[in-house]
């Protein structure tokens, strides 16, 4: 994988190649059509051929931008996927000879079984997260939409976090704005649906720091759209990153533990999925420190 000093140190040559080639072409350009303005002829061609080659260079130069770019998130990516997949791999390979070479205590049997367990989880979750990645990749609609209850998915996957990271109801607590008498009620994919929402609350619980305070929030807006709400008081993120945790492989620095864990696309899953579902995913943060709010926007079923 090429170090990010070199990706940017390529970036820069190919933006400076292209700027100087562009400057170049326009000096000779106006230079052209200076001396040689009294013929209309040659003014016309020369200007077609100024436009064409300015056209050129200026794509040229963005097309190399784009491929190294995208050679540097084809790396991050094998890297993050190689190191998730192998990690949780070593610990079983470990933990399995440990007893299968030696006599362990039943308690400390008991002891590796739960650690064996949460290492397969993490595997199952990479898996996972690749081939949703891969499928909710296109923009298309989902193939074959369905009624999602959306106040039911969001009581489940609270109560799955809940168990996941051994959290009470105070630490992570669900709250429902929408009138009881009302359907909460979408159409579309309940496994990507399911998916996005698992994904802003692991995001939210990660980022929490050493005391989690997470609300999960279903609200109305308006008449026509559901917003599923996840509020943490955890490291908050700068005006200037709110944008740039959608991408990829982003990852905010100072998560909970010794860094953050995972592939860096569950964010990135949440904004393909709401897409898809013809709604929108974004951040709100009052910066560092602060806590942020992440919100999922839907379409709600037309009555």
């Amino acid at each position: 994988m090429l170090p990010a000093g070199t990706s940017r140190r390529s970036v820069v040559l190919a933006s400076l190649l292209g700027a100087i080639l562009i400057a170049v072409a326009v000096a000779l350009n106006i230079s052209w059509i200076i001396l040689n303005w009294r013929t209309g002829i040659l003014l016309f061609v020369g200007g077609i051929s100024f436009l064409v080659l300015i056209a050129g260079l200026a794509l040229n130069t963005a097309f190399l931008v784009r491929e190294i770019r995208r050679s540097e998130h084809h790396d991050a990516f094998i890297n993050v996927v190689t190191h998730e997949l192998k990690t949780p791999l070593a610990s079983l390979q470990l933990y399995l000879q440990t007893l299968q070479r030696r006599d362990v205590a039943p308690d400390k049997r008991r002891e590796f079984i739960e650690i064996m367990l949460a290492d397969t989880e993490r595997l199952q979750s990479t898996i996972d997260s690749i081939l949703l990645a891969g499928k909710v990749g296109s923009s298309r609609r989902p193939v074959h939409p369905h009624d999602v209850d959306l106040r039911e998915t969001v009581e489940e996957c609270v109560a799955i976090a809940r168990t996941r990271h051994h959290l009470g109801a105070d630490e992570l607590q669900f709250v429902s704005r929408v009138d009881e008498a009302k359907d909460a009620v979408i159409v579309g994919d309940l496994d990507e649906v399911r998916a996005a929402i698992m994904n802003l609350i692991d995001n939210a619980i990660k980022y929490s720091g050493d005391t989690v305070e997470v609300v999960v929030e279903l609200a109305s807006r308006g008449a026509r759209r559901l917003a599923v709400n996840v509020r943490d008081r955890g490291v908050g993120i700068a005006t200037a990153e709110l944008r740039r945790v959608f991408r990829r492989f982003y990852r905010i620095p100072g998560g909970r533990g010794t860094g953050p864990k995972g592939t860096g696309l569950g964010l990135a899953i949440v904004r393909s999925v709401a897409r898809r579902h013809g709604g929108r995913a974004y951040a709100e943060s009052g910066g560092h420190g602060l806590g942020s709010t992440f919100t999922l926007e839907l379409p709600a079923k037309p009555t």
